[in-house]
């Protein structure tokens, strides 16, 4: 094996088969794996620029919905302390509401009082009166004679012009 020549050896022609392989095909496989990897890197990049414009999309939408959450928080709190201004203004009416209905009641109270105590003076003078009268007549019918009587009749009709005569000069 050391003597023999180079090209009697059969792993010589194996390599200068390679060689010539690759100086005639190197060319063409070199340049169809290039394509290959220069479709995939261009695939890659179409990938990595769509993922950056998703991105984009992404963070413009994110700040549009922060946007919109701010404005609708401050809406919000618009829409709240409006509310609590209503609340307020409708607790001070029902309050105004409620004094002046206490006040109505309290006037009609008042009013009923008054009139239950006027009736009530009313009924005791007419009461009263009734007794009266009622004394007055059995008095008479009981102790006075028909002499009294006439005396009686008598000292009445003389006192008449003293009777009228403050009258007719309040007149």
């Amino acid at each position: 094996m050391h003597g023999e020549n180079f090209f009697e050896d059969p792993r010589s022609w194996v390599a200068i088969a390679v060689v010539i392989f690759v100086v005639l095909f190197g060319k063409k496989i070199w340049a169809a794996l290039a394509a290959i990897l220069d479709k995939r890197a261009d695939t890659i990049r179409g990938e990595l620029a769509e993922a950056q414009r998703l991105r984009q999309e992404a963070e413009a939408m994110l700040k549009d919905a922060k946007a919109r959450r701010e404005s609708a928080l401050a809406e919000a709190q618009k829409l709240l302390e409006g509310a609590k201004v209503e609340a307020a203004r409708l607790a001070a009416a029902a309050a105004a509401d409620a004094q002046a209905s206490a006040a109505r009641r309290e006037r009609m109270a008042v009013d009923r009082i008054a009139a239950a105590e006027k009736a009530a003076v009313d009924e005791v003078r007419m009461t009263a009166a009734e007794i009266a009268t009622s004394a007055a007549e059995r008095v008479i019918r009981d102790g006075l004679t028909a002499d009294a009587n006439t005396g009686l009749v008598d000292r009445a009709i003389a006192g008449l012009p003293v009777a009228l005569a403050p009258k007719q000069r309040a007149a």
